[in-house]
């Protein structure tokens, strides 16, 4: 053989001894986060068809496993109890079969779920079944059975797929206590997110040694100490601080989002949220380069899919229509009539028949002297005429328990006083607007007004009459009449105030930072609390009385009103369109 000849023949064994060392495997990562309840394409609280829901994922994802396989991997975020009707249904009203939720992620192969604050909000009896229901792992490091001192669910799971090992770490927001109930998560404690990240990393690093790490938090990209105590979205944070991650998917704060950050050690990290409601997911593709079994390079990019595309997968439908029938069922149940149409629309600009029927209830549930609310949803309306158990959604969206709480007035005015200049503009003339907006981009769309602040922190009170100076700064907005028979209100006095469990247990700080009462003190202040969520013992109390004839009880003002009649307009047209406002 000549020479140049051996030359070729070693070259071509030695780059096929080579080239059969190295290997590259793909996979691809789905996330869903803040699901709400959004399984059906179907809203059954507009009773309108629906562009997000998790049958169009079903169908995205039945696509992509044509390709990946079982290197696929299916992830949600948290959040998936709580916010239709369907998920209202199995948590609470058939609570005897296979909670829906699990059913639908069982059919759809998810490899692990991760804890949200509304999955905490549905109570132990709840989200435990559910848990049991699911046949894969839900992920919790930071949620710590008191008696233990170990994971409620499990910290993480390890998953192989062709040869790669995959580590997954699931955490939530820790500020489970400034919203919830402690009667709902009774026994357990909600850690610092760094703090538990650090420690379940070293672990991880040193006991499993994964070829990819992967987090999955319940929790928003920027960082806020709540109450002075609870860090609240961080995140991103982790991302930076503590290496080792690959991806950071994340939730809760339902802002889309898909970026890299430079960790501590100079790694790049993926940071992918989805936003809400099933209508996008997260969509990571991951491409490794493995010499002689070890990974070499790893190529990880992020996109964020729209589901509106995509049809809802049949198979899905079919298997739960019978569990669609009887959601429609309970939706359909007819309640009471209501004589006249409201809108929270109106709540921004003054006192509201819509946030004021909130008020005449909440006062008559629980014998306070006062109440304060807000509008939870930004734009609900509920029509005159036969009002249905779906209609009671749009009239209060969340499952809240009703407190009633001991406050000064001097508190009552704190509170009110945060509320307002969180909600309105310091207004210089009358040209100024009256709320507090801010512009928000559109894709494909016209620029739009939204809130600055999030509007179910705007309380007003009922059962007292007062006005809202807004050419004032905060702390000198709010004048207090007298109680609203006409009686001297008195800031030295105590006063039952019913409010929401989330305001109660210090949701908006309206009370802590606002009133002023410390974090630990708000429990002591509870005088009473309903068994069952706020939104029953509305719909009860429709039911006893038939015909609710809802009105604006007109117990408060802004001023100058010379001001702030013309700025309403304007900022309505901004917020809702070029109409006349009601």
């Amino acid at each position: 053989m000549k020479k140049s000849h051996l030359i070729l023949s070693i070259f071509l064994l030695l780059a096929t001894f080579t080239w059969a060392q190295q290997r590259i495997v793909k996979l691809k990562l789905v996330q869903t986060s803040d699901v709400h309840g959004n399984y059906f394409p179907y809203d059954f609280i507009l009773r309108q068809d629906a562009t997000g829901s998790l049958s169009r994922v079903c169908s995205y994802i039945r696509q992509e496993r044509k390709e990946y396989n079982d290197r696929l991997i299916l992830l949600d975020n948290g959040d998936i109890l709580q916010g239709q009707p369907t998920a209202y249904y199995y948590n609470y009203i058939d609570t005897t079969t296979t909670h829906l939720c699990a059913a639908m992620m069982n059919f759809m192969d998810y490899d692990a779920g991760n804890m949200g604050n509304h999955d905490i909000e549905t109570g132990r009896t709840v989200f435990d079944r559910w848990a049991s229901d699911c046949h894969f792992p839900i992920l919790g490091a930071n949620i710590i059975e008191t008696a233990t001192e170990q994971p409620h669910f499990k910290p993480y799971i390890i998953l192989e797929r062709d040869g790669i090992k995959i580590a997954i770490l699931g955490m939530i927001t820790p500020a489970i206590p400034a919203w919830l109930s402690e009667n709902l998560w009774r026994g357990l404690r909600f850690d610092d997110m760094e703090e538990t990240a650090r420690h379940w990393m070293t672990v991880i690093r040193e006991q499993e040694k994964p070829d990819l790490v992967i987090g999955i938090f319940h929790a928003g990209r920027n960082a806020y100490v709540m109450n002075g105590k609870y860090n609240e979205n961080a995140s991103a944070d982790i991302a930076r601080h503590i290496p080792g991650f690959d991806i950071v998917m994340i939730g809760h704060d339902h802002a889309l989002a898909c970026e890299k950050v430079i960790n501590a050690e100079g790694d790049s990290v993926l940071i992918i949220n989805p936003a809400n409601n099933a209508s996008v997911i997260s969509s990571v593709d991951v491409k490794l380069t493995l010499q002689d079994g070890h990974v070499t390079q790893k190529e990880i990019s992020g996109e964020l899919v729209r589901m509106d595309s995509y049809e809802p997968d049949a198979e899905f439908i079919s298997h739960f229509a019978s569990q669609r029938k009887d959601v429609e069922q309970f939706v359909s149940k007819r309640i009471g009539r209501f004589t006249e149409s409201i809108s929270t629309r109106p709540a921004y600009f003054g006192p509201s028949a819509f946030i004021d029927l909130i008020h005449q209830l909440q006062l008559a549930i629980s014998g306070a002297d006062i109440s304060l609310a807000a509008p939870l949803s930004f734009d609900a309306e509920i029509k005159a005429g036969d009002i249905f158990v779906n209609d009671m959604f749009s009239l209060y969206k969340y499952e809240n328990m009703l407190y009633t709480m001991s406050l000064s007035g001097k508190e009552i005015r704190g509170a009110l006083e945060m509320s307002y200049a969180l909600w309105t503009n310091r207004m210089k003339s009358a040209d100024d607007p009256l709320l507090l907006l801010r512009t928000q981009p559109r894709e494909g769309a016209a620029d739009r007004a939204v809130f600055q602040n999030p509007s179910y922190n705007f309380d007003s009170a009922a059962g007292i009459l007062y006005t809202v100076d807004v050419t004032k700064p905060e702390g000198e907005k709010v004048h207090i009449l007298s109680m609203a028979d006409g009686t001297p209100f008195d800031e030295t006095r105590m006063y039952k105030v019913a409010v929401n469990s989330y305001r109660g247990n210090g949701g908006g700080e309206l009370l802590t930072k606002g009133a002023g009462i410390p974090q630990d003190e708000l429990e002591k202040r509870i005088l009473s609390s309903t068994d069952k969520d706020l939104r029953y013992y509305l719909m009860k109390y429709i039911e006893q009385q038939q015909t609710i004839s809802p009105k604006a009880l007109n117990q408060w003002r802004f001023i100058p009103e010379t001001w702030t009649k013309t700025a309403s307009q304007r900022d309505y047209n901004k917020l809702f369109g070029n109409e006349k406002q009601p």
